[in-house]
């Protein structure tokens, strides 16, 4: 069996947490993207997916505390590359199609 579905996860986040419950027995790469970043590459190719700017996916709160702001679009990609707690979460991607699990029921859609 193909899997073909990342799930980018924080598991200290509750958000990620009850995404992945949702997914249940749903074949997925779980990939905790704070052990494990994402290179600037992989950054492109998942806004690209998500049809969204980097500005976007960043966490406010954590941008703050780094003093981020009014970057370019290849200034926060570097930065999140750095600082992957900037990325919002959780995050489930067929690789062509992505979307942020905000509010988490959204995935129960992406997957059907």
């Amino acid at each position: 069996m193909k899997i073909n579905l990342i799930y980018y996860h924080n598991p200290r986040c509750s958000k990620s947490r009850q995404g992945l419950q949702l997914l249940g027995e749903t074949p997925v790469v779980i990939r905790e993207y704070l052990k494990d970043p994402l290179d600037i590459d992989e950054l492109k190719a998942l806004f690209k997916s998500l049809s969204l700017k980097p500005i976007e996916v960043i966490r406010s709160k954590e941008a703050k505390a780094l003093g981020l702001s009014n970057m370019t679009d290849d200034e926060w990609i570097k930065a999140i590359s750095d600082h992957p707690i900037l990325l919002e979460r959780p995050i489930i991607s067929n690789g062509s199609k992505a979307l942020i699990g905000r509010p988490p029921e959204l995935i129960s859609d992406f997957i059907k």
